[in-house]
């Protein structure tokens, strides 16, 4: 399961720095306005992502900062946010790498935002909602940036695994 979860931190930069690349095309007004997305805009959507992206990495880790308040804009530039979210990857990946398949099935415990409770689930299936989450989140950035530009690039998995070879060797 940890090849699973390594490909998806992997996966997870590479679409990162692809809808980036793409929002650095955009002007200002188009990367800012509001395109009615939950977050409004590419740039809140963005900034949204690396926010929920801190929150979760803290449950795991209990390190680094989270601010719970999951519309906060972090960084107003979007070349201060980028290098944020290269940050916050490769953060992600050094978590991952550092797991072992037994910490997967450990309790986390934390304290849900949106309707306050006390959680309990495995690591392993509250990394299945982290990466969704970040992907859902691409899905609607991926609408918008498409309706500015006309078109946008690919962030399917199956590009990513063809991209780094995973698509010829055994299933992870």
């Amino acid at each position: 399961m940890l090849a699973h979860w390594r490909m998806f931190a992997g996966y997870n930069a590479w679409a990162n720095a692809l809808v980036y690349d793409e929002a650095a095309k955009l002007s200002d007004a188009d990367y800012r306005a509001d395109r009615g997305a939950f977050f409004k805009s590419i740039h809140g959507t963005l900034n949204h992502l690396l926010v929920a992206d801190r929150i979760w990495m803290q449950r795991f880790t209990r390190k680094g900062e989270a601010t719970y308040q999951l519309d906060a804009i972090l960084h107003e530039a979007l070349a201060d946010l980028r290098a944020a979210r290269v940050r916050e990857d490769a953060r992600i990946s050094a978590f991952i790498d550092g797991l072992d398949e037994a910490e997967l099935a450990q309790p986390i415990f934390y304290r849900a935002i949106a309707k306050p409770a006390e959680i309990e689930q495995t690591l392993g299936t509250a990394l299945a909602h982290f990466f969704n989450h970040q992907t859902h989140h691409r899905g609607q950035l991926h609408s918008l940036l498409t309706g500015l530009a006309g078109v946008a690039p690919s962030l399917d998995l199956v590009a990513y695994q063809r991209q780094i070879g995973l698509s010829r060797s055994a299933p992870v």
